[in-house]
Formats: structure tokens, sequence, C-alpha cells
């Protein structure tokens, strides 16, 4: 049977590196973009959150639209943190692993930029980075944007709630030869809105994944009903009925986030927390120690989590529920990927039950009750 992904427009080269990454069936915002994106190419709008593989949607046009025989950087990926552009690079990394090589390099803040420059005069074709450092590289002239034609936004909101604005509307003008800009967002605020129509065509096709397609089929969506002052001794309880399992879990806030995190470590608990006041170094070292598995738990914010990607992770704990719906899916997507199963559990205030019938109805999910 013919791999679906041909349909799409993707070539046999692309998909025998998608097979050996076990990608066999396009999602459904890679069913709407890919086909567009190839053919197309122009400017191109996408609501799509995390864990709805919208890195391959975009990815596998952005390849196919690349001319390997080139030297000159032709395609400009742009994300908010380190952790995403270097998860981006990778991916596009893995499936060309069958095609005419395309050189990609990743540019992120917190890495030796005098490396970055070095590696920057050998041939390549694409580069990811995050908005801050892409500037610091073009003031240095190690980084020249004028060849570009097609620019990729990924996770505009977030790049806008972290201040990048500037940024942003300064990578517009560095890319005059720009043919189309390919902007996906998990939410529309009206940030994002004034950045799409002060920059993409009117014309741009707007499309957005259901968010019954968002949530993986594979998780267990539990509640547990208490209140605030029983959560810590549920989660103490909980962690060591764990084993050698590893997990998420979600707070609201930095100061919540850092409480907890000192709790459970009293407790003889292998935890980290990731919160936005880390700088990039401390965050590394954090991410690096969690991947390493030399901590078990991580304690994180919705905002701090943004561009995680780790392996075989059994569940994900909220400790509230979060502000947006996007935020759930989010944090949810975050176990049970590769065909794998596991657990969102969320810790809820008996005050809260509207909020969680919400939820279910707005994402098309059943909530059981957690034993």
């Amino acid at each position: 049977m013919a791999n679906p992904f041909l349909a799409l427009g993707v070539t046999e080269d692309f998909i025998q590196g998608l097979e050996e990454l076990g990608i066999r069936k396009p999602t459904p915002i890679q069913r709407k973009a890919i086909p567009h994106l190839i053919e197309d190419g122009r400017d191109y709008i996408a609501q799509a959150q995390t864990g709805t593989g919208k890195t391959a949607a975009f990815g596998l046009p952005l390849l196919a639209k690349m001319d390997p025989k080139d030297k000159s950087i032709q395609g400009l990926v742009v994300a908010p943190t380190r952790e995403l552009a270097k998860q981006i690079g990778k991916q596009l990394f893995r499936y060309t692993k069958y095609s005419a090589k395309v050189f990609v390099e990743v540019v992120s803040g917190g890495d030796n930029i005098d490396r970055q420059c070095a590696a920057l005069k050998r041939p390549t074709q694409i580069v990811v980075a995050t908005p801050g450092r892409l500037l610091d590289l073009i003031e240095r002239k190690a980084l020249d944007l004028s060849a570009v034609k097609y620019l990729v936004l990924d996770e505009a909101d977030e790049m806008l709630s972290m201040g990048f604005q500037k940024q942003l509307d300064q990578v517009f003008k560095l890319t005059p030869a720009r043919k189309g800009t390919w902007l996906f967002s998990a939410t529309f605020p009206p940030k994002v809105e004034a950045l799409v129509n002060n920059n993409l065509s009117a014309k741009a096709p707007f499309q957005k994944v259901d968010q019954k397609d968002v949530v993986n089929r594979n998780i267990d969506h539990r509640y547990a009903v208490m209140e605030h002052a029983e959560k810590d001794d549920f989660i103490i309880d909980f962690l060591e009925a764990q084993g050698e399992e590893r997990g998420l879990i979600f707070c609201r806030t930095k100061a919540g986030s850092v409480a907890l995190g000192n709790q459970l470590r009293k407790r003889g608990f292998k935890v980290e927390v990731l919160q936005g006041d880390l700088t990039q170094l401390e965050r590394d070292k954090v991410m690096r120690a969690f991947k390493k598995e030399r901590v078990q738990f991580l304690i994180a914010t919705d905002v701090a989590a943004r561009g995680i990607d780790v392996a075989d992770l059994s569940f994900v704990l909220h400790h509230q529920l979060p502000d947006q719906v996007e935020y759930y899916t989010h944090r949810s997507g975050r176990t049970a990927r590769a065909g794998k199963t596991g657990l969102s559990l969320v810790l809820l205030e008996p005050k809260q039950r509207p909020r969680l019938k919400r939820l279910s109805t707005e994402l098309s999910i059943e909530f059981k009750t957690f034993h």
C-alpha cells in the first residue's frame, strides 16, 4: 500500500526518512498544510499546538523547496526557545537522511556565538534560530538573510509574549526576497493578529487544527478532587507509587513551582524546577539532568515548558488547571509519545468542576475519576 504522505506531494526520498522515524500516517495539520505549502508556498497561517505534528507540516515542504546546489540561506525558521529550535533542527536533519543534502544550522542564545559564526561560513540552506541570537549574528555580519525565500514563524504567540515583537519586525525587513511566510501559533491573541495583518497577505489561507484532533488518543485523562491544602500530600503519595516511572508536574505560577520543588526535595525526590526566571545556563542544566535521567520528576510552568521534548514520560500531573484550553493540550501532549500510553491527571479543587466540564466539552475527551 502506498505511503499516504506520497498523496500529499512528499517525495520518496523524504518518505524513507519518515518511515525510519516511525511516521507513517499524516496528522490533520500535516494533511492540510503539506499539499498547500509544497504546491503554492505563499503566505500561510495555521493554529496548531504542540503534539500536532507541525514540525513535519512546515519542515517537509521547506526542505522540498530548497536548492541543495545553491549555497545561500534560502529558508529561515524562527522559534521562541533554544530547546524548540534544536528540536526543529534535529527533525529536519532526520528527514533528509536519504535525500539530497540540505544543510541546516541551528543558532540560539546560550550557545557559543563565535562557534556559530564559524559554522555559518559553511554552505547553509536553512537556519533555525531564536530571535535574539539571530539579530546578534546579523549585527556581527555573520548572517545574510537577503536570499531567504521562505520564513517560518513557529509558536508566534509565545515569541510575542516573550517580548520579541521588535526582533520579528526586523526579521521581516531583513528578508526582502521572501516568497512566503508560514506562521504557526497555538493561540491568536491581538498581538499575533496584528503581526499577521501587518506582514502577511490578506489572501493567506488560515487553517485550524480541530481541538478534538490535538489530544493524543493514547492518553488516559483523569481527575482527583481535593482542597488546595491537600495537594502536596497527594502528590507525595502519587510520586512514591511511581517506582522508576518519570513525569512532569505543571504549576500555573513560578512561586508555586518553586515551593512545590522545595517540598518534594525535602522528601528525597529527585526533582528539578523549570520556571521563567532561570538563566539559559540554568535551564540547560535542568534539561540535561532530566534528559539523562538524573532527575526523575520535572516541575514546570506553562511558559517555561515550551519546546520540551523528552521521551518516555509516563504521566503529566496538573497541580492546577491551566488558564487556556490550548495549554491543557500542550501539557498532556508531553506524555504518550511514539505510540505509547500515558496518564494526564488533574488535581481539581471542588469549585473548579465547571471548568473541567468545559474543558471536557471543548476537547471532546472524557475525564474519569482517579482511584
